[in-house]
């Protein structure tokens, strides 16, 4: 059973959510917190595997919250729940900690698989939606496309297959891609990612694509 913690300062949101989630089978609402401390303070107590979070509350935001969550080491993903595509919002909301993240209007079927990925370690955005934000947002937080890379201690245990498979994966290339170009299996590639995420400390894809953009392997575009 997965367990979904609801942060959202709309009540009619937080019961329509509350109403997906009770409805679906292996899903079930544990919390509903109606700003960012409280959904910091709920996610504590009663550890869920996912907190719907979205961004614009009062006081404490969903950006902060979702840091403090994801700071705590726990096993609790964070899925971000946003009004806008492609805003800084939700590229923020991703570098704090966030497995993915949906708009409000999804359709009830993908906000459940969303939930569902978010919960066994997947992403939620697709790599090339992925590829769409970093490209869009990313040189506004991250050094300019002159600047030398940083050494990032992160890399330095990945095999030169792995750091191919790496940035791969940071620009925007799915599974089958990557075994395409690269001559592997996708059952192999499967492996490398996995190998990947763990090297690095990166809890899904989304974060590795971050990692890579940190550590200079790849540059946003201008």
């Amino acid at each position: 059973m997965t367990t979904v913690l609801i942060a959202d300062d709309q009540p009619l949101q937080r019961m329509g959510f509350r109403m997906l989630i009770e409805g679906t089978p292996g899903l079930t609402p544990v919390g509903e917190a109606a700003h960012g401390a409280e959904a910091v303070r709920l996610a504590a107590e009663l550890r869920p595997d996912v907190v719907l979070m979205d961004i614009r509350m009062p006081g404490m935001d969903g950006l902060e919250a979702t840091r403090r969550i994801t700071a705590t080491g726990a096993r609790t993903r964070v899925l971000i729940v946003t009004t806008f595509d492609l805003d800084e919002y939700a590229y923020e909301g991703l570098r704090a900690g966030a497995s993915g993240f949906l708009l409000k209007d999804a359709r009830p079927e993908e906000l459940v698989a969303g939930i569902h990925a978010v919960a066994t370690g997947d992403a939620v955005v697709a790599p090339r939606l992925t590829r769409r934000l970093l490209d869009a947002y990313a040189h506004q937080v991250l050094a300019p496309p002159g600047a030398p890379a940083a050494v990032d201690p992160r890399l330095r245990s990945l095999s030169d297959r792995e750091r191919e498979v790496l940035i791969a994966v940071a620009q925007g290339w799915t599974n089958s891609e990557i075994a395409e170009r690269l001559v592997l299996t996708e059952s192999t590639v499967k492996k490398h990612v996995g190998r990947v995420l763990a090297k690095i400390g990166a809890r899904d894809r989304i974060q590795a694509v971050i990692t890579a953009y940190d550590a200079g392997l790849v540059r946003a575009k201008p």
